[in-house]
């Protein structure tokens, strides 16, 4: 069944709210055993929510946008009221349980939906701003609304369509089981805090390929929130064939990581400009196991000098305490497997009583490049109980690891001084 939006008195002029439209488009088809909801091209729509339902997919055509509102009271609000004014910076203290209040596109506790399409959906980020600066911008509050939050839902497909302008986390997937993303685009302000392109929580059976993501914070981002503890672990991850750039890490897991990680794999992937390569920030109770990183091409570069995590580093495995009351897991069993790097800055290892071991580097080169005037080789620890930044030159930098094993591994890093750019102890 094909439902045109237009038909349930959608207007499309770019100023008409048009959620009532959506929402009973989306309720015609699931009562009526499913379908395509459609938002024809050549209309931009306003809408403060959309909730999808089983057996539907919401197809936005080319040259159609879906625009959320400018209104803060039109987005689904489960508790009505918004969530913590930003008195200190995000950069110091962003931890987040994983629920959101306000909602935009969502789903919970549904099966086979999806979004599809060749068409756009915009968060309309400026309506969040708080502080700007040249490097940064905070939000208004914190959380703020994700532009798609799919909850316990089985049989996810989203793909083609093209993702802009959130202020928070873009695609956050809250225990869902079989999610299917291809052939997206995700680009968000670089400057916009806290709008990570794709966050699979808890989430498992997860297929991600063949999409661009330009984001601030992390582009794709692998999570076990605290709130979601229920949902279990994150695990069965494929992502390839992507291109990413981030303010933050282009890949990362972590820091929430209160479950377990495991049987991971990113392939084929070009990370271009950004603030850090490859992130593992492990700061709670979770462990993480058995991950591949393969074939990957990986440029850095500093964004600012204080804003964001990270000081441009191609690899970070660090594991230490979020706090002085958390337990923390462990790393173990990491393999990177023909990675070119080239970046301000090299490898951190950085653990507490060992728990980082078995860590195994095949086919790598490590290129160190300024690319802009902040100090480069920074050891970053944010966030944790420690929160420090250290300096020191290195290619690979390790403490509280074992069984750091190098093959075929080489490096150039003219300009600094060899004698100790190989630290491992």
């Amino acid at each position: 069944m094909n439902v045109n939006v237009l038909d349930f008195n959608a207007v499309g002029d770019g100023i008409t709210n048009d959620t009532n439209a959506f929402n009973e488009a989306i309720l015609y088809a699931h009562n009526n055993g499913g379908g395509m909801v459609i938002a024809p091209e050549n209309h931009k729509y306003i809408v403060g929510y959309i909730r999808l339902l089983s057996n539907v997919t919401l197809v936005v055509e080319k040259n159609a946008i879906i625009e959320a509102t400018s209104n803060l009271n039109e987005f689904y609000n489960i508790n009505s009221k918004r969530d913590t004014k930003i008195n200190v910076p995000t950069w110091e203290n962003c931890w987040y349980d994983g629920k959101p209040s306000m909602f935009f596109i969502f789903a919970n506790n549904e099966e086979n939906v999806g979004i599809a399409g060749d068409g756009i959906i915009d968060g309309n980020e400026k309506i969040f701003y708080g502080n700007v600066t040249k490097w940064h911008i905070e939000g208004s509050f914190y959380p703020r609304v994700p532009l798609i939050y799919f909850e316990n839902c089985k049989n996810v497909n989203i793909s083609n369509i093209t993702m802009q302008n959130s202020a928070f986390w873009t695609t956050h997937l809250v225990g869902c089981n079989g999610v299917f993303i291809k052939n997206i685009t995700i680009n968000n302000n670089l400057r916009m805090t806290n709008s990570d392109g794709i966050d699979p929580d808890h989430c498992q059976n997860v297929l991600i390929e063949n999409s661009n993501i330009s984001a601030a914070d992390d582009c794709i981002v692998l999570k076990t929130t605290e709130a979601n503890k229920k949902y279990g672990d994150t695990k069965n991850i494929v992502v390839r064939n992507c291109k990413l750039t981030s303010t933050s890490a282009a890949i990362k897991i972590g820091s929430e990581s209160v479950s377990n990680f495991e049987n991971i794999m990113f392939e084929n992937i070009i990370i271009d400009k950004s603030n850090r390569g490859i992130s593992i920030q492990l700061r709670d109770s979770g462990n993480v196991k058995n991950v591949i990183f393969k074939n990957i091409k990986i440029n850095t570069r500093r964004f600012s000098p204080i804003h964001w995590w990270g000081r441009a580093e191609a690899i970070a495995i660090t594991a230490v305490k979020r706090n002085s009351s958390t337990k923390i897991g462990k790393v173990n069993n990491i393999k990177f497997d023909g990675i070119n790097t080239s970046g301000e800055n090299g490898i951190l290892i950085y653990g507490e009583n060992n728990n980082i071991e078995n860590i195994k580097f095949n086919d790598i080169y490590v290129n160190l490049e300024k690319h802009t005037s902040w100090p480069t080789n920074d050891i970053d620890l944010r966030p944790s109980e420690l929160n420090n930044i250290e300096s020191h030159e290195h290619i690979i930098y390790a403490r509280n690891a074992k069984n750091i094993e190098l093959n075929d591994f080489n490096y150039n890093a003219n300009g600094f001084d060899y004698d100790d750019l190989i630290d491992i102890k």
